[in-house]
């Protein structure tokens, strides 16, 4: 379900609502990894307990959107401030749209993958203010190496997935 899921508050209501959310995701204390999300998922259970008969579509959209919500906490610490705006996350997209309406069309989701990965790659080097300690390059490392594991074989993809089209 899209994020633009969430819906309008009662204006009595904004402020607390709006600061339960954020205190999901406000000082987790474990290492970033699964221990963050699990910490994380907790909280925005707590959250949905809390104010599921209130606002029961607030609390389903929150909860169907968990996954992508918390993924920023497998990253390093050090950048999760700068992956919470969106401005940085929006102009890489804004480049993927750009570069797949040239393509036309993807023959599958490895393609895809590819050059959403090459454009983030070359987004990456003009970004600012994001610390690079070793271990956050470890972790990156990490990820990167899951990423490419748990992607589909070259020779199973391209019969399985039908091709990815460009957005209008």
């Amino acid at each position: 379900m899209p994020v633009t899921c969430w819906p309008r508050f009662p204006t009595h209501a904004q402020l607390e609502v709006k600061a339960a959310f954020w205190a999901i995701f406000d000082d987790i204390t474990p290492e970033p990894g699964d221990a963050a999300v699990a910490q994380a998922r907790q909280r925005a259970h707590a959250f949905a307990s809390r104010y599921e008969h209130r606002y029961p579509t607030a609390v389903r959209c929150l909860l169907d959107t968990l996954p992508e919500l918390t993924s920023f906490l497998r990253f390093p610490r050090e950048h999760w401030h700068r992956i919470l705006h969106t401005n940085l996350i929006e102009r890489t997209f804004g480049e993927t749209r750009r570069r797949t309406k040239v393509i036309g069309w993807l023959p599958g989701e490895r393609s895809c993958l590819s050059l959403v990965w090459a454009v983030l790659d070359r987004a990456s080097r003009g970004w600012r203010g994001v610390t690079q300690t070793p271990a956050g390059l470890r972790l990156l490392q990490d990820l990167r190496r899951d990423l490419r594991l748990t992607s589909p074989s070259p020779a199973n993809q391209e019969v399985t997935n039908p091709p990815v089209t460009a957005a209008a």
